[in-house]
């Protein structure tokens, strides 16, 4: 009998939480956002999400751990805008490598567009120590799974992974979704070597 009525309240502990919790992180983007990760404070924090520095600590370790969650989740966010853009293509019949690529990659750009204050945040530097480390083994995963698509091509994999990555730094940084057509337009050219030194048809 009691266990009845001790889960509603269970059930509104846990609601209220994950609120403060959203509340807690909305606040950390903004602040981040307008006044750099250095210069924040966890009491810009606290005061934007109009909450207590307990309830922040309860949730997170400290401004580096919300920073992190902003990250972590904006990169799942956009994973799984890839994931869907290769499965629609695979399920329209595309089988060519570069193609499946290129629409994975243009739903990559479009999330980099449609959240672009969050995603200049992460690339301009200005992050907790020890974030290039992170930043660079998620480049590290990207290119495994690049290498997925192109199989045993590892320089190609090696050229438009670094090319894509350029192109997310000029996207974000003009928020101009025709570059992101160009350059993609341009990285659907290149070939793996074997058939760029090839003779040529004619």
């Amino acid at each position: 009998m009691s266990s009845d009525v001790e889960r509603p309240v269970t059930a509104r502990t846990s609601e209220r939480g994950a609120a403060t919790r959203a509340a807690l992180l909305q606040a950390a983007r903004e602040v981040f956002v307008s006044k750099g990760f250095a210069e924040a404070g966890v009491t810009d924090v606290v005061g934007r999400a109009d909450a207590s520095v307990g309830s922040l600590y309860h949730h997170f370790s400290g401004k580096a751990d919300l920073y992190l969650t902003l990250f972590e989740e904006f990169q799942a966010k956009q994973g799984r805008r890839t994931k869907q853009a290769v499965r629609e293509a695979r399920a329209e019949g595309e089988s060519d490598p570069m193609r499946v690529f290129l629409r994975a990659a243009r739903a990559y750009l479009d999330g980099c567009l449609e959240e672009r204050e969050l995603a200049a945040l992460f690339l301009r530097g200005d992050g907790p120590p020890g974030f290039e480390v992170v930043m660079r083994d998620r480049l590290r995963k990207w290119a495994e799974l690049n290498a997925t698509l192109f199989e045993d091509e590892g320089a190609l994999v090696v050229v438009v992974t670094g090319a894509l990555a350029a192109a997310v730094n000029e996207v974000v940084r003009t928020g101009d979704p025709q570059l992101a057509d160009d350059v993609l337009a341009i990285i659907g050219q290149i070939r793996p070597a074997a058939s760029a030194t090839g003779p040529a048809g004619g």
